[in-house]
Parts: C-alpha cells; sequence; structure tokens
C-alpha cells in the first residue's frame, strides 16, 4: 500500500509516469500482481497528456487546456508549453522530477472490451493483465484513454 501511495497510485485505472532506476524497479516488483507497466510511446504520452492530462496548480487539479497554466516554477526549468512538458517526459530530462510531479495521476476509463476473461491478478506472460508488458502498454493505454 505503501509503494502504491508513492507512486501516486491511489485509485483504480490511474496511470503516472516512473523514472527507471534500481529503487523504483524494485518498488514495481513489489506491486507487480496489482499493477501492469510498460514503455509508452511518444505518441501515446501526447494523447495521455492533450486528453487526459491535468495539471497541478496551488494543489488544485486544473485541465491543461492552455499554457497559461504553466507556472514561474516551471518556466524556470523551460517548460513553458505542453509540447516542452510532453519532450521532458518523453527523454526523461533533468526536470522529469518536476514535470511528473506537476501532472496530476492520469484517471483513465476500463479498457474497450473490458479486461480478458480470466482473472486479472495473473502475470500478462500468463495470458493475463498484471506485470510489466514492455511496449504492448500502448495498446492497453490506447483501449483505456
Amino acid at each position: 500500500k505503501k509503494v502504491m501511495q508513492l507512486l501516486r497510485l491511489r485509485q483504480i485505472h490511474n496511470a503516472t509516469f516512473v523514472r527507471l532506476n534500481e529503487a523504483t524497479i524494485r518498488m514495481l516488483r513489489l506491486i507487480e500482481p496489482y499493477v501492469t507497466y510498460g514503455y509508452p510511446t511518444v505518441s501515446t504520452i501526447q494523447k495521455l497528456i492533450y486528453k487526459r492530462g491535468f495539471g497541478k496548480v496551488d494543489k488544485q487539479r486544473i485541465p491543461i487546456a492552455d499554457n497559461s497554466i504553466f507556472g514561474e516554477d516551471l518556466q524556470k526549468l523551460g517548460i513553458c508549453c505542453t509540447a516542452d512538458l510532453i519532450h521532458e517526459i518523453v527523454t526523461v530530462g533533468p526536470a522529469f522530477k518536476q514535470a511528473n510531479n506537476f501532472l496530476w495521476p492520469f484517471k483513465l476509463s476500463p479498457p474497450l472490451g473490458g479486461f480478458s476473461k480470466k482473472t486479472k491478478l495473473l502475470h500478462y506472460l500468463e495470458g493475463c493483465e498484471a506485470g510489466a508488458r514492455g511496449e504492448e502498454i500502448n495498446k492497453l493505454v490506447k483501449k483505456m484513454i
């Protein structure tokens, strides 16, 4: 439960971006039966941010509709528009932590067509939903946007 809170996954069908290092890989291994994860493409990240993106402004959830919501703290880091935010997330640049913290966790809908008929708590390699998907995460996110 604590690991899920650290990754900002507090509700079902939430999504966040995570920088992969040794510590986060260990965290993902601990919660692997309950989450699915992988490597999103640039187009998937763009669709997520444009369609489901919300920013954190004064601890409030504000939709990313125009570039006026990017505050001075993000502009000091060189993030002044949505394209800069997407670039920072895709490249996992030096300001990734601040950019990711600015993004509210994505609230996705259940996937079109539903999950597989089998139990959802088995691993992806066993034909179910949980665990590491690699590039296949893009298909699932596309169904959930």
